[in-house]
């Protein structure tokens, strides 16, 4: 085993500043060195943080051991075709989670609570009282995607009182909420959707999952009106010309867009300005450097000592 000094650890990122990675690890591991793929010694490095990874940029490292994702999703990961054969790990984080809750419940919320009307109300300098709005408990939010973010979105709205189902690959069990699996789960799981919530990975099996085929098996009625759709997952999830044809048939009465298949949100695209969409800036739960590199060191130290490593990626089903 090598020493602390020699040990580097690569950072292989595009689109973030690696200088505030590179403060924090000298903050937490100050006997580790951190660097640079443009700088980076190829022999020395044990260790790969990454985000949107150049491709190639993880090859010819013969003293690799593990890839570290910088993101709560790891699809990013795999567009880079040349990666090494070794384990790589999800970023699982309590300040993540954190975030990506608080993003899912004030959408439920907006939703709910009627947002869209209200704030076009304001400007249009309307008052309008008579609007009837359901409790909490007549609506039912559907979360596709009951990992570690979908867990914790769905007990929290169930604090507030609506009701709460969830659809995931394989058969979860929840406190209060109503669980359905597998391909065969997926249509019991839509008919009941008042707001369908999507925090699903993006792998070969869900791309493009939110579409007109989604839409047309969603209740076309309910205490909010058509369904509503936020979708705070990947852009890749999604297929905007259909959420756009959805919207103006009526087959969902809002939506919630967080990510999209360009980023940033070309100017010209009509989500913009349609006045059934929200959009926010992939800003849902976003990778705090003060947050995730005591826990990555954490996790460093444990493998170090023998530990086995956690939340280890499935490489055949990209998640």
């Amino acid at each position: 085993m090598t020493s602390l000094e020699s040990d580097k650890i690569l950072l292989a990122v595009t689109g973030w500043d690696p200088e505030v990675w590179q403060t924090e690890f000298a903050k937490s591991a100050p006997k580790r060195k951190l660097v640079l793929d443009s700088e980076a010694d190829k022999n020395d490095v044990r260790y790969a943080l990454v985000w949107k990874q150049r491709p190639g940029s993880l090859m010819n490292l013969p003293k690799l051991e593990v890839i570290f994702s910088l993101g709560a999703g790891v699809d990013h990961v795999f567009h880079d075709t040349q990666i090494p054969d070794v384990p790589i790990v999800r970023i699982v984080s309590p300040d993540l989670t954190m975030r990506m809750s608080e993003y899912v419940v004030w959408q439920v919320l907006d939703h709910h609570r009627l947002g869209l009307r209200y704030r076009e109300q304001q400007k249009q300098r309307v008052w309008h009282e008579d609007r009837r709005q359901p409790a909490a408990h007549e609506v039912n939010v559907g979360i596709l995607g009951l990992g570690v973010l979908g867990r914790d979105a769905a007990q929290k709205l169930r604090t507030l009182g609506f009701r709460v189902s969830g659809w995931s690959r394989r058969l979860q069990t929840i406190e209060g909420v109503t669980t359905h699996y597998g391909k065969d789960g997926l249509k019991d799981f839509l008919k009941d959707v008042d707001i369908l919530v999507c925090l699903l990975p993006l792998t070969p099996d869900t791309k493009n999952i939110l579409s007109m085929n989604i839409f047309a098996q969603l209740k076309p009625e309910g205490p909010l009106g058509a369904p509503v759709l936020i979708n705070a997952g990947r852009g890749g999830l999604q297929n905007e010309a259909d959420i756009l044809a959805a919207l103006d048939r009526g087959m969902l009465s809002a939506v919630t867009l967080d990510v999209f298949n360009k980023e940033p949100l070309p100017k010209d695209s009509p989500l913009w300005t349609h006045p059934q969409v929200i959009v926010t800036p992939h800003a849902a739960a976003s990778s705090s450097p003060q947050a995730l590199v005591p826990e990555i060191v954490a996790q460093i130290e444990s493998y170090e000592r023998g530990e086995p490593l956690k939340n280890i990626v499935d490489k055949a089903a990209q998640y």
